[in-house]
């Protein structure tokens, strides 16, 4: 997994997960399903890199 794919994937996941509690103490439902599917794009994202690594073993 290249370092850079490995960041892009933490951050997604960071700031899904930020922006999903955020909108959820608010109220906003719309923000709080994007920012859980951001989450899960950056656990997607995460998951094909590693399988990735392990064909290349």
């Amino acid at each position: 997994m290249s370092s850079r794919e490995k960041m892009k994937a933490a951050a997604e996941q960071v700031v899904g997960r930020t922006m999903k509690k955020t909108a959820h103490v608010m109220g906003n439902k719309t923000k709080q399903a994007k920012g859980a599917a951001l989450e899960a794009r950056g656990k997607a994202r995460r998951l094909k890199e590693k399988g990735k690594d392990k064909f290349k073993r």
